[in-house]
C-alpha cells in the first residue's frame, strides 16, 4: 500500500515538472519568434531554458536535445534566416 501511495506521488511529481518545463519552453519560444533579441540572446535565451531543464532533470541533456533541439533550430533558421 505504501509503495502504491510513494509511486502515485512521485508520478503527480514528475507530471509537475513536465508541465513546468514546457510551460518554459513554450514561453521561451514565444519570447524569441515575438520578440526582437539579437541571435545571440537567443542563444542564451534557449541555454537558460536548457539549465531549467536540467534541475528539473538531471542527467537528461540528450533528452532535452532530442525533443526540443529541432524545435528551436527550426525558429531560429526561420527568425534569423540561417541555412
Amino acid at each position: 500500500m505504501t509503495e502504491d501511495i510513494e509511486k502515485k506521488k512521485a508520478i503527480i511529481e514528475e507530471n509537475k515538472k513536465i508541465k513546468r518545463l514546457r510551460f518554459c519552453a513554450d514561453l521561451t519560444y514565444a519570447l524569441i519568434a515575438q520578440g526582437d533579441p539579437s541571435i545571440d540572446e537567443a542563444y542564451l535565451i534557449i541555454e537558460s531554458l536548457k539549465k531549467i531543464a536540467l534541475i528539473l532533470f538531471p542527467g537528461k541533456e540528450s533528452t532535452f536535445n532530442l525533443i526540443y533541439g529541432s524545435r528551436f533550430r527550426r525558429l531560429l533558421m526561420e527568425k534569423y534566416q540561417l541555412h
